[in-house]
């Protein structure tokens, strides 16, 4: 079974793209907005927080964040890296880039299209020139919008993360060490590449320098017959006696040419002697140059193991203070119905409390009533009573009258008018048999 846990592996057969670092001062930049500190009262912070000194405390977590991410998109610009291959972006800012990259294609393949038709009587004055001419601006035009496509979608990713919350922003930080843990990789297998070139370069360099210094000696071997030679030449040059005679100038281009041949020669064993120099030079630089970059594969491969780690154990202790967050909102979200339902309790207490005490007015209030309905009642009553009293003195007065005017009896007369049926026909007939009973004035339930 083969060991996962292998941060240092890499794999050579991977399809990597390189990528044109220009370094200028990002780096420091960087360094020395990481190195600030401006917050000596943390402990303070930490022993009298409350659940709103948090929310202030994760605002300034979101603002550090999002000033991080800026400058991480920044640094991207300043050492060359592409924005789409380094940032999380949404459906929308990648579809600005893709659309760019489309339309770039299309118009690359219109124009082969378009160049491919032959160059016919016929096919022109189909318009084949025009529409090289038209597919050629619009290649010009895809190419401007590809080059911008870019910058509009990092427009829109920073406008999105201006107002980001804290999940996002982690999300997008963690997007980044993932990117980053694969420029590493690909970094190593870069300097990788390098060198095993410099590898092979130091055989070469030194089957050169054997070469020249052999080729050196070869020359040198020569040299010294021809300087034997050339010894001989001279004396035999001086020992001729008649300076205007031919053998004088036999011998004169004899000497001249065997200096000729020395000076090509020392020429020779000057190029061999400063090739093999060179070469043995470039053994050890490169031999030097594979040992800084060895060492610097053997550090990116350090950082890359460590960020890749780090970064795995860094999203779940994202994930603990993103839900820690969420959790804080829900308590004060918790305090916040306790209050509103205390508030509540009180509120419905006090109605209540309102209606018990409304009803138990209203109840006073009906029995204080009571005494004014009676002698309202009363009054009533007694009119009623006084009513009858001065009808029945009137009836007596006209029962007088008429005993004395006609000498007649007129108490049983009324008294039969009073028994009499009310809705009995008036004239001659008699009065009912059975007269009612006399009404109790004092049944008010009848």
């Amino acid at each position: 079974m083969s060991d996962d846990f292998d941060l240092l592996e890499t794999n050579s057969n991977e399809k990597t793209e390189k990528v044109d670092v220009n370094w200028g001062k990002a780096i420091d930049q960087m360094k020395s907005k990481l190195a600030q500190e401006d917050d000596p009262e943390s402990r303070q912070k930490i022993l009298n927080a409350t659940l709103d000194n948090v929310v202030d405390m994760a605002e300034k977590d979101r603002t550090t964040l999002l000033d991080a991410i800026k400058d991480l998109t920044d640094y991207q610009d300043e050492v060359g890296i592409m924005f789409e291959g380094f940032s999380a972006l949404n459906v929308e800012e990648q579809k600005i880039i893709d659309d760019a990259v489309k339309r770039l294609e299309r118009a690359r393949v219109q124009l082969e299209d378009a160049n491919n038709k032959p160059d016919t009587l016929w096919n022109n004055l189909w318009g084949r020139k025009s529409k090289i001419k038209n597919a050629e601006q619009e290649l010009q035009n895809a190419q401007k919008e590809r080059d911008a496509a870019d910058n509009k979608a990092k427009a829109k990713f920073q406008l999105r993360i201006e107002n980001a919350d804290v999940q996002t922003l982690l999300n997008e930080l963690s997007f980044k060490s993932q990117a980053a843990i694969k420029r590493l990789k690909d970094r190593e297998l870069e300097i990788k590449e390098v060198e095993e070139s410099l590898k092979t370069a130091i055989v070469e360099a030194s089957n050169n320098h054997t070469k020249a210094l052999q080729k050196k000696k070869e020359v040198e071997d020569k040299l010294e017959e021809k300087y034997a030679l050339l010894k001989q030449s001279r004396q035999a040059l001086e020992e001729v006696s008649d300076k205007q005679s031919t053998e004088y100038s036999d011998a004169l281009s004899k000497v001249t040419t065997l200096e000729q041949a020395v000076e090509e020669l020392e020429g020779l064993k000057n190029a061999y002697t400063t090739l093999a120099a060179s070469k043995d030079s470039f053994v050890h630089k490169h031999n030097l140059t594979i040992k800084v970059l060895t060492s610097l594969r053997s550090n990116l491969q350090t950082h890359r193991a460590k960020l890749k780690s780090d970064t795995d154990e860094r999203l779940k202790y994202y994930d603990g203070y993103v839900i820690a967050l969420k959790a804080r909102t829900d308590q004060e979200f918790a305090a916040i119905l306790e209050h509103l339902g205390v508030k509540t309790d009180e509120h419905i207490g006090e109605t209540l409390a309102a209606m018990h005490t409304a009803s138990a007015k209203a109840r006073q209030e009906m029995m204080d009533n009571i005494p004014v309905h009676e002698k309202v009642m009363q009054g009533v009553y007694g009119s009623y009573a006084e009513a009858l009293s001065e009808i029945r003195a009137k009836d007596s007065e006209i029962q007088k009258n008429f005993a004395d005017r006609y000498g007649i009896d007129m108490k049983e007369i009324f008294e039969e008018y009073y028994k009499a049926d009310a809705n009995a026909p008036s004239g001659d007939s008699k009065p009912s048999e059975k007269p009612k009973p006399e009404a109790n004035e004092d049944d008010l339930l009848g």
